[in-house]
């Protein structure tokens, strides 16, 4: 068993295509609970409670680790605060005015703002091809939010569902392109400390929304959708995303985001009955065609 584990934590592309599985089924999960739960309070429900739950799992590795967690706190409080916190609070308030289809192909957008970030940031070399499957993925993203009229961008703006999701794909790449800055820690510190640190940042957000709308307590069906986020896609995605980036690195590990619009489209279509619509295959075939062009032209850097 302990062979089998350390085979599959070894394994980069194995970890990749199960953390945008997981994914995928968050925005299902959290369109399928609106109503339930209001998506600011169950952003820190998921993040208080991970926290704890790792705590007597990390304890020890939070001693050993503690210096360096001292030294780089900066890091891990923004890791944890505008990748984790940041991504998941836009996303549930997105759900409630967009499709889950809509917000898993949106995330397609985030390899194109990890390669921004690489070009601007760290001033890697881009060719003209990445450029051209830069302007494809983003035309493709465009093509969905706008349902098949591009045109109204400019009229109209985008569904405001959609807007929100947009900036949460911000903070996400910002996320995976700052994994790169990740202290060498243990796991389970990492995940306790990124945890607790979203759980902090939350908490204004919440306060807000329940001065505005008191809790109320969700039924089975919201309790049961919560369970299933904080043990797939916050607990074995994370660590399953981080330990592939730190495998081969965040531009290739950035590929493998391009199935969390695969996955999530066939699981709303599956769970949620969502009509899978003509510019939804468009605007899919495009960002993967665009995403392909671009990472094709990076590997010949």
């Amino acid at each position: 068993m302990k062979l089998l584990i350390k085979g599959v934590f070894d394994n980069a592309y194995l970890l990749l295509i199960i953390a945008p599985l997981f994914w995928g089924g968050n925005a299902v999960a959290g369109r399928f609970v609106v109503g339930e739960w209001q998506p600011f309070t169950i952003t820190s429900v998921r993040w208080l409670s991970i926290a704890i739950l790792l705590l007597p799992f990390a304890w020890k590795p939070l001693k050993n680790d503690w210096p360096v967690i001292k030294e780089h706190w900066l890091t891990l409080f923004l890791l944890g605060s505008l990748g984790m916190a940041g991504f998941s609070l836009l996303m549930y308030w997105a759900l409630n005015y967009t499709t889950a289809i809509n917000v898993s192909i949106e995330q397609a957008s985030m390899p194109v703002l990890i390669m921004l970030a690489n070009f601007f940031i760290l001033s890697q070399r881009v060719r003209i091809l990445q450029i051209a499957g830069l302007l494809i993925t983003l035309f493709g993203v465009l093509i969905t939010t706008t349902a098949g009229e591009p045109g109204t961008f400019f009229s109209k703006g985008l569904n405001k569902g959609d807007a929100i999701m947009l900036v949460a794909c911000v903070f996400y790449a910002g996320y995976t392109f700052g994994l790169r800055w990740r202290p060498k820690i243990h796991w389970l510190s990492f995940l306790c400390i990124i945890s607790a640190s979203a759980f902090v940042m939350t908490i204004p957000f919440t306060s807000y929304e329940l001065s505005q709308q008191p809790f109320v307590a969700p039924g089975v069906k919201g309790w049961m959708v919560l369970a299933y986020v904080l043990i797939f896609p916050t607990l074995i995605s994370q660590l399953s995303h981080a330990r592939g980036v730190e495998l081969i690195g965040s531009n290739r590990a950035g590929l493998f985001l391009n199935l969390v619009p695969i996955f999530g489209s066939i699981l709303a279509v599956l769970i949620l009955g969502e009509a899978f619509r003509w510019y939804h295959l468009m605007g899919l075939t495009m960002v993967l065609a665009g995403i392909a062009l671009a990472e094709r032209a990076a590997a010949k850097n």
